[in-house]
């Protein structure tokens, strides 16, 4: 079992910055992928980053490819997802979520799930 607690969001002007972080309870914190999702009212949750159990791997969408960082302190059981030059469309609840398997983009391929965070970029 794993659980995971976000924490970091929060309002921010376009431009902005913003860093989430996941701490996740479980002795095998390390043997997870990790991933963040968000999720925009009205709109399907969709896959944001992830990063292998090692955190030599690491994956994006697109649309925040060279602005969010993902990254993972597993001495500390805790993964992090920095967020630059933050836009109004990435206002969204952003969830962190584990898989004991390799890397996957889908949502419904993780198996826990941390409460979520606002993240509210204005314009």
């Amino acid at each position: 079992q794993v659980q995971l607690v976000e924490s970091g969001g929060g309002l921010v002007q376009a431009g902005g910055s913003l860093r989430l972080s996941c701490a996740a309870s479980g002795r095998t914190f390390s043997s997870y992928t990790m991933g963040w999702f968000r999720q925009a009212p009205g709109k399907d949750r969709e896959f944001v980053a992830a990063i292998s159990w090692s955190g030599s791997n690491t994956y994006y969408t697109d649309s925040v490819k060279g602005r969010f960082t993902i990254s993972r302190d597993n001495a500390n059981n805790t993964v992090y997802l920095q967020m630059n030059a933050l836009k109004p469309e990435d206002t969204a609840v952003y969830y962190c979520a584990a898989r004991d398997r390799p890397y996957s983009r889908n949502y419904y391929a993780y198996d826990y799930w941390g409460q979520g965070t606002q993240v509210t970029v204005s314009s």
